[in-house]
């Protein structure tokens, strides 16, 4: 026992001094590859070369060495570096980087067959990061099944690791699961606060939602890396957003000076080129691309995706095509072409191509959406009106095809002849009562919250009344918006900048109606008052983001009202029209306008200058308003402040349950200074509300009706001043109010069946008809009076065979309906 025991003390300092000579030398291997990681995932290529002559048989080292050499462009070199540990060890780093590399230059079948080889290798005690390689493998080989079943294999071993979850996400983005996507790279982050390529796929998976974010993002990635490509990709694409051309200029240059082989940065140069005319630069980087990649269709991909967000939908259509032309396996250009030629109008070979791409790729959200939709819409009734294509749910048909193709052909008829221009047909118009179906219709996605509609030059998508709760929208006051759009799109050959688009339409908004397009008045006093106005130069950047959209859209339709006013119509329409012939937006002002884009500024500044003035000094919150007071302390700062809107509504707030009739003084005063006041705040809201505590009917009514004439959303003030006034008494005033309920709620069958007996009150039979039949069509509760009155309304008219068979329908519902059978009986005899 003593002598094994002095054997293993002997065993035990031998290996205690051997250790540090084995631990030192691969703990410097270890240090090297660290620090080569490091230096490649910095950008900082040099240092990676300097690291590899120290190193040069090790497989790790080399494999960064070669992507180093490939960030730079030197494709052959970087394959000639991985080329002999790819064929030592098939399944190694080196031979999955010799893979991808061969694949993205064009090699397909050699790519191909370097990454089979990993998936074919299985190790007997596989880690984390085979089974990374081998998700990897498969991503790129399509194999998404496979590489989702590697990924997870990699994750229980390695839940934390940042690469693992952000190459992840990376599968996640590729296939539009945007959110899964995000929750990989929120995994990486939390790992390593500053992982460059998750802060990269945080940037790109927030481009579309939340650009602001994303530019934070991509720009933590660049603090990393200043030749972070893809995030000066991401920072490329937030200013075409933008129509900043010189940023996206100055993004794509930084690649290229690193890079001069980079396909993406090529295919954003070439894109730019197109959509500002440029054709020789076109022509000759498409040239350069392709004797890089001959086969390199995604070029053509991306020029067909960045012509579609200018709206140029026809021309992105035949740019896409050439892409599936050279490259009839880039799917992605396949499902692209579905979704543009969805924009035409086109929905027949949009789905052809859609179902293509995806039964090579099922696992793509968009493509899966968009043919969900699709079946969804096949169901849609479609009414035809000369040029106009109407596509209305089922359900919602019978109700809205009684105002649908009303206020649409009044629309295009008003704005073709305003703006002398009669757009191309066919003009679709697609009503949807699900949001998320309107929103995957317009981009592939569910989402778009904060729209309402969208147009595309010859296609129109909406969401129905029904797609939200009522009073959040006027849905004719978004379809006027959109079918402005398609006469201003296709006058400007669909090149109209976007704050010049959206500013007309709500422009023609107010046109149409005095009510529509005036909601952000008041908030945009205050933000005139806050010096928060975009400068016109920047004022599509106000599109881009959450906070400044909705001051984007109300400033862009006071610009043009401007224009209207100073120059009149007809160099408004010059100036849409200098578009079509390729002039920049500089350009364009000088020609139809005289003056230069300063000068406009300056008279605009000037204009919103004496327009608001009042109305700012109206809203000012008086300095001595204090956050609590008493209700006298109110008062008399009401009494100090007479030209102060906020001091009197403050008043009146507080004075509401001690001493209303002082409260409706200050409310009165309030809405005097500021009748427009919108929302449940609105002076004459509280009006209406004390006057009906006070059992004061009529004096509510009056508010109440001051309140709808302008805030033409309020379908439950309107409701309520409906129930506050006598049909036989009032009717002309009934009928206002009731045409504003069903002008926001079409759905609403009591207020039509009120209409009808007011439509029968005043002999017009023929309306009564139709108001009968829509209220019918709501599928009311009591569907045996709505039979009923349908019936009496139709002999009215001199139908009596209908009349007859609704007075059947009714019995049908309630036999022993007294006032069904008197009908009937009177139907009887009169056929005697």
């Amino acid at each position: 026992m003593a002598r094994r025991l002095a054997l293993l003390a002997l065993a035990v300092l031998l290996t205690a001094g051997l250790t540090p000579l084995v631990t030192a030398e691969q703990q410097n291997l270890a240090t090297s590859r660290s620090n080569a990681d490091k230096s490649y995932r910095g950008g900082r290529f040099d240092e990676v070369a300097t690291i590899a002559q120290s190193f040069p048989k090790d497989e790790q080292v080399a494999v960064y060495y070669a992507l180093s050499v490939a960030a730079r462009g030197d494709y052959a070199r970087a394959e000639s570096l991985l080329q002999p540990f790819a064929s030592a060890g098939t399944a190694g780093e080196a031979a999955l980087e010799l893979g991808l590399l061969q694949l993205a230059t064009g090699k397909r079948d050699q790519g191909r067959r370097a990454l089979m080889l990993i998936l074919a290798g299985e190790p007997a005690n596989p880690t984390a990061r085979d089974f990374l390689r081998a998700a990897r493998a498969a991503r790129a080989l399509n194999r998404v099944d496979d590489a989702q079943s590697y990924f997870r294999d990699a994750i229980a071993l390695a839940p934390a690791d940042p690469r693992i979850n952000a190459e992840w996400g990376e599968l996640f983005l590729e296939k539009y699961a945007k959110a899964d996507a995000a929750k990989s790279y929120q995994e990486a982050l939390k790992a390593d606060p500053e992982y460059g390529p998750a802060l990269l796929g945080m940037a790109r998976a927030l481009m579309d939602e939340n650009p602001p974010q994303s530019t934070v993002f991509a720009q933590r990635a660049l603090a990393q890396n200043a030749h972070d490509f893809g995030a000066l990709l991401v920072l490329a694409n937030l200013a075409v957003y933008q129509d900043k051309k010189a940023d996206v200029k100055a993004a794509v240059d930084k690649i290229l000076a690193v890079n001069p082989k980079h396909l993406e940065a090529l295919s954003m140069r070439a894109a730019m080129a197109y959509v500002e005319g440029r054709d020789q630069d076109y022509q000759q980087t498409i040239a350069e691309a392709l004797k890089i990649h001959p086969t390199y269709g995604e070029i053509h991909r991306v020029v067909g995706g960045i012509t579609a967000h200018y709206y140029r939908f026809d021309e992105a259509v035949e740019h896409t095509r050439r892409a599936i032309a050279l490259d009839r396996e880039n799917i992605r250009a396949v499902a692209d072409l579905g979704a543009q030629l969805l924009r035409t109008g086109d929905e027949r070979n949009a789905r052809r191509n859609l179902e293509t791409a995806f039964r090579v790729d099922r696992w793509d959200v968009m493509t899966y959406n968009l043919l969900e939709m699709l079946d969804r819409l096949d169901p849609f009734d479609t009414i035809r009106d000369g040029d106009m294509v109407i596509r209305l749910a089922p359900d919602e048909s019978p109700v809205m095809k009684h105002y649908v193709p009303q206020l649409a052909r009044e629309a295009l008829d008003a704005l073709s002849r305003r703006w002398e221009f009669t757009p191309k047909g066919p003009i679709l118009i697609e009503m949807f009562p699900n949001h998320d179906d309107f929103a995957v219709r317009t981009l592939g996605l569910p989402g778009m919250l904060g729209a309402l509609g969208a147009c595309f030059g010859r296609v129109v998508t909406i969401d129905s009344p029904t797609a939200r709760d009522p009073g959040v929208f006027n849905w004719g006051e978004t379809l006027w918006h959109e079918l402005a759009h398609v006469v201003t799109l296709q006058l400007s050959g669909n090149r109209l900048p976007r704050w010049l688009s959206e500013g007309i339409s709500v422009f023609e908004e107010r046109r149409a109606r005095s009510d529509w397009g005036r909601e952000m008045d008041i908030p945009f006093a205050r933000a005139v008052d806050r010096g928060q106005v975009i400068k016109i130069r920047e004022l599509n950047s106000g599109f881009a983001s959450a906070q400044t959209i909705s001051y984007a859209y109300y400033q862009a339709s006071l610009v043009v009202e401007h224009i209207v006013e100073r120059y009149g119509q007809r160099s408004l329409r010059t100036l849409v029209q200098s578009y079509a012939d390729g002039s920049d937006t500089e350009t364009a002002i000088k020609q139809a306008l005289g003056i230069d884009i300063d000068e406009l500024q300056q008279q605009f500044d000037g204009m919103l200058e004496k327009r608001y003035a009042a109305l700012r000094a109206t809203l000012k919150i008086p300095a001595d308003l204090k956050e609590k007071m008493s209700a006298e302390q109110v008062r008399a700062l009401a009494d100090k402040h007479p030209e102060s809107f906020v001091a009197q509504l403050t008043a009146g707030q507080a004075l509401m349950s001690g001493d209303p009739d002082a409260a409706l003084t200050y409310f009165g005063k309030a809405a005097e200074l500021l009748p427009n006041a919108p929302g449940e705040d609105s002076p004459y809201a509280l009006m209406a509300m004390l006057a009906q505590k006070k059992g004061d009917k009529a004096a509510a009514a009056r508010a109440l009706e001051k309140l709808i004439a302008f805030s033409h959303t309020d379908v439950a003030s309107a409701r309520a001043l409906v129930g506050l006034l006598d049909i036989d008494k009032e009717p002309a005033r009934m009928r206002l109010a009731l045409e504003r309920v069903v002008s926001v709620d079409p759905f609403d069958g009591a207020a039509h069946a009120l209409l009808g007996r007011l439509a029968m009150q005043g002999g017009d039979h023929a309306e009564a008809v139709r108001l009968f039949r829509v209220a019918l069509a709501t599928k009311p509760p009591d569907k045996a009076t709505a039979h009923t009155d349908l019936a009496e309304a139709l002999l009215k008219a001199g139908q009596r065979d209908d009349a007859r068979k609704q007075v059947l329908e009714a019995l049908l519902v309630a036999p022993s309906f007294t006032r069904a059978q008197d009908l009937l009986l009177k139907l009887s005899e009169g056929s005697r």
